[in-house]
């Protein structure tokens, strides 16, 4: 199946976009441990400037793997001021993900993608999502694995929800050539800064400007610049 055209070219480019997502996956799986550990505390850090208290009635976020930025921090401590957190289970291939509960007593064994997920547990429908990024813009798109399990996903919902995108400054590009499929994040968050990013993304068909999940004061965000000095 051939990638969909660009949605400012017009053209197609599956080979590019492949070996984007293959560089930036090869130089984030080539950071030393400790050098994750500290971008994943400085992007903790922004999130919690941003979001003190849980964006969402529940929140959803990937078990971090082959590098990514490690959230679980932040995610105990919205655990803990009363979020319900959910991980996300792929059940097939070509099929939207759906998304268990987590505490940290969770048993966890790999599925069927070979990420670590809950065994069994109630089945949560989230409206915040943590998304890790292997390569993303400054319009917001990013580039996962590859098996578009979130875009899948996220366009399923009935409503639009909070999208925060998390990822280290090493996998920004000029464009990861967006295509039709693709979403974008709501929330841009890197060991540099965090970027509101709402305004790129038009409202679905009947959806308010903002989501009702989203906090007054973040409602009126436009896309702003938080870069660290």
């Amino acid at each position: 199946m051939k990638d969909a055209p660009n949605r400012k070219t017009g053209e197609t480019s599956p080979d590019s976009r492949q070996a984007l997502r293959t560089t930036r996956l090869a130089a984030r799986r080539a950071c030393a441990p400790a050098q994750v550990a500290a971008w994943s505390r400085q992007i903790a850090a922004h999130l919690l400037r941003v979001f003190p208290q849980p964006p969402g009635k529940c929140v959803a976020f990937c078990w971090p793997v082959q590098n990514e930025p490690d959230v679980r921090a932040v995610i105990e401590i919205w655990r803990a001021a009363g979020a319900d957190i959910a991980l996300p289970v792929v059940i097939a291939p070509q099929t939207p993900l759906v998304f268990r509960a987590w505490t940290p007593k969770t048993a966890l064994a790999a599925d069927a993608s070979g990420i670590p997920a809950p065994r069994n547990g109630k089945m949560l429908h989230p409206d915040v999502f943590v998304i890790p990024l292997n390569a993303f813009d400054a319009a917001g798109y990013r580039l996962g694995y590859g098996g578009g399990f979130f875009d899948r996903t996220l366009a399923a919902l009935p409503r639009a929800p909070l999208v925060l995108g998390v990822g280290f400054e090493l996998g920004r590009t000029a464009s990861v050539q967006p295509q039709a499929h693709d979403y974008p994040v709501d929330w841009l968050f890197t060991e540099a800064g965090f970027w509101a990013m709402r305004a790129h993304r038009s409202p679905r068909n009947g959806e308010s400007p903002a989501p009702e999940n989203q906090p007054p004061a973040l409602r009126r965000a436009r896309p702003q610049d938080h870069r660290r000095p």
